[in-house]
């Protein structure tokens, strides 16, 4: 079967088109026939060996999280699916990838796919859902009436986490261009700061939860915005001792992810604020209930691109510009 590889960590990682043998499956496993793969930020970030130390691959290695596909198999023990089936998922922290004509998925993880979306739009999905939902709900606990911060809102991640935190009755602050207002507006969002214009650290006040997608400076100055008591639960790190301890990574990497951490921990502790480093896992029963809210519409994706399977590449290099207004996805059926 044809699949985009990599072929090594670092600044050359060698990636192209492979003919790799056709998976075969464990006792729980489906074997799906990609039609659409949702391209993510990490999905670049993977190669340049950032995260070697916690996701372990084979190399080469398929890339690619998210898909959205048909069953064509399942294994022994698998009981809530059978070929023909519909289903959409993310593979990220598996060992494995979807950028390929068929993919691997463990019954765990997958869903079955909202028959009003077509497979382009589930495959935008799975991972910035997961996280989205995995940050609010399970890490801050978000309630009715709360507020919460959403930088960046008219990318993949901020377009459904806007729309989510409305699920759960909380107040959407947001940052956007100019030209994107009236975007997150339509998701949701409260009150909106064109970063252009404004500086979003001197405009809200009195947050009870911030969703750290911007690095370094920016996550710094949400901690601001926040309320003690508030909690900053960040997707690009610094990473923290809880992760390394989470991960049971071994010692001298808890050591660095604490150090790398420290700055930030002292500054959220002077304001009374609780920082934590949020590493999404794929949850097929989450996954369903996020379904739920596409099936009614409460949820809808927000495109960017789509890209053939043969324009991969130029997929993965469009991602990474870090420009997308939604999601950017690679149509393979």
């Amino acid at each position: 079967m044809k699949a985009l590889t990599f072929k090594r960590y670092g600044k050359s990682p060698d990636i192209g088109f492979s003919d790799l043998p056709r998976p075969t499956l464990r006792d729980d496993e489906m074997l799906v026939e990609v039609h659409a793969v949702g391209l993510n930020p990490i999905d670049n970030m993977i190669t340049t060996g950032m995260f070697k130390p916690v996701l372990k691959f084979q190399l080469p290695a398929t890339m690619g999280s998210d898909l959205a596909g048909v069953v064509k198999e399942v294994g022994p023990r698998v009981t809530r699916f059978k070929p023909g089936d519909a289903v959409f998922a993310s593979l990220f922290d598996l060992g494995t990838g979807s950028l390929a004509e068929f993919a691997v998925v463990p019954e765990r993880v997958a869903a079955p796919k909202p028959t009003n979306l077509d497979f382009v739009q589930a495959a935008s999905v799975p991972m910035v859902g997961l996280t989205a939902w995995q940050a609010m709900k399970e890490r801050a606990g978000v309630r009715p009436g709360q507020k919460v911060f959403i930088p960046a809102g008219a990318g993949g991640i901020g377009s459904i986490a806007i729309q989510l935190a409305k699920h759960f009755g909380a107040k959407v602050g947001t940052t956007t261009s100019t030209g994107n207002v009236p975007l997150v507006r339509g998701l949701g969002a409260d009150e909106v700061i064109d970063y252009k214009q404004q500086a979003f650290e001197k405009q809200l006040r009195g947050y009870d939860m911030a969703l750290g997608t911007l690095r370094d400076a920016e996550i710094e100055k949400a901690i601001g915005i926040l309320k003690p008591g508030g909690k900053l639960v960040s997707l690009v790190g610094p990473l923290d001792a809880a992760f390394a301890q989470a991960r049971k990574l071994n010692f001298v990497l808890k050591l660095v992810f604490g150090l790398m951490s420290r700055k930030v921990m002292r500054l959220a502790a002077r304001h009374e604020v609780d920082y934590s480093f949020l590493f999404v896992r794929p949850d097929g029963d989450q996954l369903a209930d996020i379904g739920k809210l596409l099936q009614t519409g409460t949820v809808r994706p927000v495109l960017d691109k789509v890209f053939a399977f043969e324009q991969a590449p130029e997929a993965l290099a469009y991602v990474a510009q870090g420009r997308s207004k939604g999601k950017v996805v690679v149509q393979l059926k």
